[in-house]
């Protein structure tokens, strides 16, 4: 935990895999330390989002992944790695393990909620905790021509915004505005949404509160982090390349990739292919 004072010989634990890693006591006595799944089950009280709306999201996002794996698609934007074996011949990783296609609605329906007494976050309808790695290379159009490097997208607009930690959930509502104001153009003039799926609860509270189906088509086509995964710090990389590769091969020009952060904060960014 954070020292209240310095040198302190204070020593508090707190388990940080899915909850706070150094604890403030003045934002704990300010606005509490719910855990992610915590702050999963206030937005689904405070926007309504019931358990079988969640299910459903998480099986459309396990039967996308599933379609996009199948296909090819999510190939398109994955790099095979080659691990050496004590014996034998090296094994080649290309596959993302997380997604489970064969999900159904009667699976996740028996799934206990761990979290709350009476609630409605599982595992099933909340993103698995993996391992992952993407790089993307952000230069200016000058060092581009310098170096020979053919621009994939333009950043048009970025911006943050900050919420009540006990719903960060919701941070992608007021980051998507913002954003859309910025860069003076409308939802309708996306060709393509990632929303990262934190949890299924926060994912349909932003659509809804945004305006936007629980379906949208354009709204990770190919499945999202409840399927794929949300590896910690890789997740945004995750959402611009996806967004990205779906662009191309679209025709499409616009794309909003948006995500939650813990401890009260949204993040998003419009991209325009070139």
């Amino acid at each position: 935990g954070k020292a209240e004072q310095a040198f302190s010989r204070q020593a508090q634990l707190y388990d940080t895999t899915i909850g706070w890693r150094f604890v403030n006591a003045a934002m704990e006595k300010a606005y509490g330390i719910d855990s992610m799944p915590e702050t999963a089950e206030n937005v689904a009280e405070q926007f309504g989002v019931s358990r079988a709306d969640q299910d459903a999201f998480a099986v459309r996002s396990q039967q996308r992944a599933a379609a996009a794996q199948a296909s090819g698609r999510l190939a398109r934007e994955i790099v095979p790695v080659s691990i050496a074996q004590r014996k034998g011949e090296p094994r080649r990783v290309e596959h993302d393990e997380h997604p489970r296609g064969d999900t159904t609605l009667e699976m996740l329906q028996r799934l206990p909620t761990p979290f709350r007494q009476g609630g409605s976050i599982t595992a099933g309808n909340a993103s698995g905790v993996n391992d992952g790695a993407c790089a993307l290379l952000l230069a200016s159009p000058a060092q581009a021509a310098r170096f020979g490097l053919r621009a994939r997208g333009r950043v048009v607009a970025m911006a943050t915004a900050g919420v009540e930690p006990r719903i960060m959930g919701i941070g992608p509502v007021p980051a998507t505005r913002k954003v859309l104001e910025r860069a003076n153009l409308s939802l309708a003039d996306m060709d393509v949404i990632e929303l990262n799926e934190a949890f299924a609860a926060q994912g349909l509270a932003v659509l809804r509160e945004l305006g936007l189906a629980d379906d949208d088509p354009r709204v990770n086509p190919n499945g999202g982090a409840i399927a794929l995964g949300h590896p910690l710090g890789m997740s945004g990389a995750r959402l611009v390349t996806t967004a990205l590769t779906e662009l191309e091969l679209r025709g499409g020009r616009y794309a909003l990739c948006t995500m939650c952060i813990g401890v009260g904060q949204g993040i998003a960014m419009i991209i325009e292919r070139v």
